[in-house]
C-alpha cells in the first residue's frame, strides 16, 4: 500500500490482486454537508452566479418593448451531462535516470506533460511524453488526473506504474457539461417581427448567446460557465467542455423561445424565422432543409410532431428539422426522422462530413432525451450505463444530411455544429405533437 497525501493506492503486478487488496482498505475522511442536488441545482446557480458580463447589445430594450404587440418570458434549463466515453482513462508513468516518461490518452499533450511532470516533482527538461490522441466525446481532462496519479506513484515506488480508472471512477471524476439556466424575454410586433430580445445565461457560458436574428433592440449577458471564473461552490463538480460547449444550451433556449413566440402569435415557426433573418447562409440552409423535409406551414401545435431549429456555430450555418411521435400515456418520445442542412464553406471530405453530421445527430439524441447526471448527498448517483442512458441503435431515426456547396468560403467547422440544434428541434417537435413545451433537458 502507498499513501501520498490524499492519494491512497495498492500496487501489484496482478491487477486482480491489487483490486482485492484495495477493497480491504477502510478510508475515513470528512466532507462538507452537500447543500444542493440535481433538483435544487438551478435555484443554486441563480443564487451563486457571479455578476453577469455583457455579451452583446444593440438599440434600446425599453423602446423595443413599446413596439411589441405580444410578449413572452420563459426560463429554460439543462442538467449536468457526462462524457461517458466507452473507454476509461488510463496512463503509464516511468521515472528513470531522473527523467519521467508518461504514456497517456489526451488531446492536450503539452498540458498533460506539465501535469505529469509536476506530479513527479520534475522540471520541464526532465519530462518526456507519449500520447494517443482520443477525442473521447470531447472530454478535456487536459491535465490528465490519471497521468498525475501514475507519476506520483511511480516516483514513490521507483517502478513503472499503470493507473486505469474503473467505470465508477470515470463518472465520478468527470468534468461534466455544466447545468445551466437561460432566461429569455422577447416580443413580436403585429407584423411578426421580433421587437426586442433580452437574454441571460447562467452557468453554461456565452458561446452561442449572441443573436443572429434581425432584432434592433437586443441584449445578451452571461454569468459563469465551463471555462473557469466561477465563484467557489457555484458548480458542485468540476465542469468543462462537452461537444459544442455552451452552444447546446444557448441554442436550446433561443430556438425554443422563437418557437414559443411563433405559437403565441399564431405564426408558422419556419416563416417566423424567415421573416426575421437576412443572413443569406442561414436562409439557404433553412430552405434546403425545408425542401428536403417537405415542410408545410402550420401553427404549432398542429398534432403532426414536426420541429425546426437553426444555428450558427464556429463559422458553420446549420438548420435541422425533425419528426417525432409521442406516447400520450407514457410520454415516451420517438424521433422518427431528422433532416439536417449544413453550410461549412468549402467541403474537403464530403463522406467524412456526413459521418460527422450523422454522429452528431445520434449523440444529440442523448442530451436531448435521456442523459443527466443525478446527484444527492455529495454522491454522483449515475456511475455506469445501467442508469446513465446513452442513445441506442433502436433510437435512431431516418437521418438525411444536406451539404450546401459554398466553395468561396474557406473550410469551417464540421464536427460539432450539427449537434447543437438537437435539443431544440426535438423539443419543438414534441410541442407540435402534443402542445407541451419542454423547458428542461433532458
Amino acid at each position: 500500500m502507498v499513501r501520498d497525501g490524499d492519494l491512497v493506492a495498492v500496487l501489484h503486478e496482478r491487477p486482480d490482486l491489487a483490486e482485492q487488496a484495495l477493497g480491504l482498505i477502510k478510508a475515513q475522511f470528512e466532507r462538507p454537508q452537500p447543500a444542493v442536488d440535481d433538483k435544487t441545482i438551478f435555484d443554486h446557480l441563480l443564487k451563486t452566479a457571479p455578476q453577469p458580463r455583457l455579451v452583446s447589445q444593440g438599440g434600446n430594450l425599453a423602446e423595443g418593448e413599446k413596439l411589441a404587440a405580444t410578449r413572452l418570458e420563459m426560463t429554460y434549463r439543462n442538467s449536468y451531462v457526462a462524457h461517458a466515453a466507452m473507454e476509461t482513462h488510463s496512463a503509464v508513468a516511468m521515472i528513470e535516470g531522473g527523467k519521467a516518461t508518461v504514456w497517456a490518452s489526451t488531446q492536450a499533450p503539452f498540458l498533460g506533460e506539465t501535469a505529469g511532470g509536476e506530479g513527479a516533482g520534475l522540471g520541464r527538461g526532465e519530462r518526456a511524453r507519449h500520447h494517443a490522441l482520443r477525442r473521447r466525446r470531447l472530454r478535456r481532462q487536459e491535465r490528465g488526473p490519471s497521468a498525475v496519479e501514475a507519476a506520483r506513484l511511480a516516483k514513490i515506488v521507483g517502478k513503472p506504474v499503470q493507473v486505469v480508472w474503473d467505470r465508477a471512477e470515470e463518472f465520478f471524476y468527470d468534468t461534466f457539461r455544466p447545468a445551466a439556466v437561460m432566461k429569455v424575454r422577447a416580443g413580436l410586433t403585429a407584423a411578426a417581427k421580433i421587437a426586442f430580445w433580452d437574454y441571460s445565461v447562467i452557468g453554461a457560458g456565452e458561446r452561442g448567446a449572441e443573436l443572429f436574428y434581425d432584432v434592433a433592440h437586443h441584449r445578451a449577458v452571461s454569468a459563469g460557465g465551463w471555462q473557469g471564473g466561477n465563484p467557489p461552490g457555484m458548480h458542485p463538480f468540476n465542469v468543462g467542455p462537452w461537444r459544442g460547449p455552451s452552444v447546446n444550451s444557448n441554442t436550446f433556449a433561443r430556438e425554443s423561445h422563437i418557437d414559443a413566440l411563433a405559437s403565441q402569435a399564431g405564426v408558422d415557426p419556419l416563416e417566423l424565422r424567415r421573416g426575421n433573418l437576412t443572413n443569406k447562409r442561414v436562409l439557404r440552409v433553412l430552405d434546403a432543409a425545408a425542401n428536403q423535409f417537405g415542410w408545410k406551414p402550420a401553427r404549432a401545435p398542429s398534432g403532426r410532431g414536426m420541429g425546426v431549429s437553426c444555428s450558427i456555430y464556429s463559422g458553420t450555418c446549420i438548420a435541422a428539422m425533425a419528426e417525432v411521435s409521442v406516447d400520450k400515456t407514457t410520454g415516451r418520445v420517438e424521433v422518427k426522422r431528422v433532416v439536417l442542412a449544413q453550410d461549412q464553406g468549402v467541403t474537403v471530405s464530403p463522406d467524412g462530413t456526413r459521418q460527422q453530421m450523422e454522429g452528431s445527430i445520434t449523440m444529440g439524441l442523448g442530451y436531448a432525451l435521456a442523459e443527466e447526471v443525478r446527484f444527492q448527498g455529495g454522491e454522483v448517483l449515475d456511475r455506469n450505463f445501467d442508469t446513465y442512458q446513452l442513445p441506442r441503435f433502436s433510437w435512431l431515426p431516418k437521418i438525411e444530411t444536406i451539404l450546401i456547396d459554398n466553395p468561396d468560403l474557406p473550410a469551417q467547422s464540421c464536427g460539432e455544429p450539427p449537434i447543437v440544434n438537437m435539443g431544440a428541434v426535438i423539443a419543438n417537435a414534441v410541442f407540435d405533437a402534443v402542445g407541451a413545451r419542454l423547458v428542461q433537458l433532458p
